[in-house]
């Protein structure tokens, strides 16, 4: 809602949705352009209802309202406008409480009142109250045909087929993902059922695509969920994840995502290779990067499961991964690093991390430029890394800058748990780093100046 800038009431422009026409307001009233016969009643099965302004007002929260209707104490829309002797208008109860405060002034021109009788606007609050129940029966009327709309594409479904099929469930698609309404009508009329009959083995690309892009924006119940596991809808999704176009991708690992929550998925559709590989791709797609945050979703999901963990290193995840940490923004990378590091909790995955030559400076130089969630995360994949080839590992990571670093995450505010892991990988640096450099020969000046330039 907009800012209040006094204004006086001739010559502001309202839209009174009265054909189309915009009227100033002193026509509006001379005209009675005020709500008229039937104005603000809402019909509902042959009953008149008087609509609630308050109510109106809290569903149109989100509207811009014309600045003449707006308390200038509270900045919200005006329910019982009182004018005072100086001829400003205010919300009754906020310059009643203004008043009980100890003042004696006008809060807009800061006048003093020689009369602080309030005397009620009754044109300001028919006005008030016509303008928000034409924009609010215009609403209402939008979701009516929103909603009768989605049933009326739902019931063609039952009777199309071919091109024309692909065509209703576009139009569905694109109902249901810009109306909360339209997602109602279609849950409260069975339509999870009615799309998800048309996933199955012998279901064409352009259909599937259209159908998961309607599930997947629709608040499915656990028999909904049970009934698009079974494996020839599974293997649709994972059919279209890998030739499908971007939108197509992303919607088919949203809606496996979705499926995997609060049950145990099939093993074999979490291993397939099919599955694992077009996962790895959509998170490598350097041309949509939009893929790539869907995509480390359903992969952190996956890796939760111990033993597919193995598949996914052998696909080689790891070093792409790798590569990707210093480019990502924080919610990618937080997902990037619990995969890294629940990988490095096999040997498989801590081999892979170890071989690529970027896993020890990528993750080093995360180090007090992230969260400390992050961080953590970084400090267990760098302990699983050094403890394979401690001799190797260490030396690389101290050249990288990881003592100072340590150092400076041991004297900072971090949590007992993140200084305890710091502690653990500086002694394992110390006892196995030989170079002429050695850590205790520094002192802490010297290594906090180092730290600084290297983590910012």
């Amino acid at each position: 809602m907009p800012m209040y800038k006094p204004n006086s009431y001739r010559n502001v422009k309202l839209d009174v949705g009265v054909g189309g026409q915009v009227l100033d307001l002193e026509t509006a009233v001379k005209d009675g352009v005020l709500g008229g016969v039937g104005g603000g009643v809402l019909v509902s099965a042959g009953v008149a209802e008087k609509l609630d302004l308050k109510k109106m007002i809290e569903e149109l929260e989100s509207i811009e309202v014309p600045s003449v209707f707006i308390c200038p104490i509270s900045l919200d829309p005006m329910e019982d406008p009182v004018t005072l002797c100086t001829g400003q208008t205010y919300e009754r109860s906020n310059i009643l409480k203004w008043f009980s405060l100890g003042h004696c002034t006008c809060p807009t021109t800061m006048q003093e009142l020689w009369d602080d009788t309030v005397t009620p606007n009754r044109t300001m609050q028919q006005l008030i109250y016509s303008w928000f129940s034409q924009k609010f029966l215009a609403m209402k009327k939008r979701s009516e045909d929103v909603q009768g709309r989605a049933i009326e594409l739902l019931e063609n479904l039952k009777k199309v087929k071919g091109q024309s099929r692909v065509q209703t469930l576009k139009e569905l698609r694109q109902v249901v993902a810009a109306h909360s309404t339209a997602r109602k009508a279609v849950l409260d009329n069975g339509g999870t059922a009615v799309v998800s009959s048309l996933l199955g083995p012998f279901t064409t690309h352009a259909v599937g695509s259209e159908a998961v892009g309607i599930l997947v924006n629709l608040d499915l119940d656990f028999a909904s969920k049970s009934n698009l596991r079974q494996p020839a809808k599974i293997s649709l999704m994972v059919d279209m994840l890998n030739e499908g176009s971007i939108e197509t991708k992303i919607n088919c690992t949203r809606l496996i995502e979705m499926l995997m929550e609060g049950t145990d998925f099939e093993h074999e559709n979490l291993s397939s290779l099919s599955l694992l590989v077009g996962l790895l791709r959509l998170v490598k797609d350097k041309r949509h990067p939009n893929g790539l945050l869907a995509g480390l979703g359903l992969l952190k999901s996956i890796c939760s499961h111990e033993s597919v963990r193995g598949s996914v290193v052998s696909i080689g995840t790891v070093p792409p991964l790798v590569e990707l940490l210093p480019s990502l923004n924080s919610e990618c990378l937080a997902l990037a690093l619990y995969i890294l590091e629940v990988l490095s909790s096999i040997p498989e995955g801590r081999l892979a991390l170890k071989d690529c030559a970027s896993t020890i400076p990528n993750v080093v130089k995360l180090l007090m430029r992230v969260s400390e969630a992050c961080m953590q995360l970084a400090l267990s994949i760098l302990w699983a890394v050094c403890m394979l080839a401690p001799e190797e590992c260490t030396a690389l990571a101290v050249e990288a800058g990881l003592a100072a670093k340590l150092l400076l995450v041991i004297q900072s505010g971090c949590n007992p748990e993140l200084k305890q892991q710091s502690v653990e990988l500086l002694k394992l640096c110390s006892l196995n780093y030989t170079s002429t450099i050695v850590i205790s020969e520094f002192s802490c000046q010297d290594v906090d100046n180092r730290a600084e330039k290297e983590a910012f």
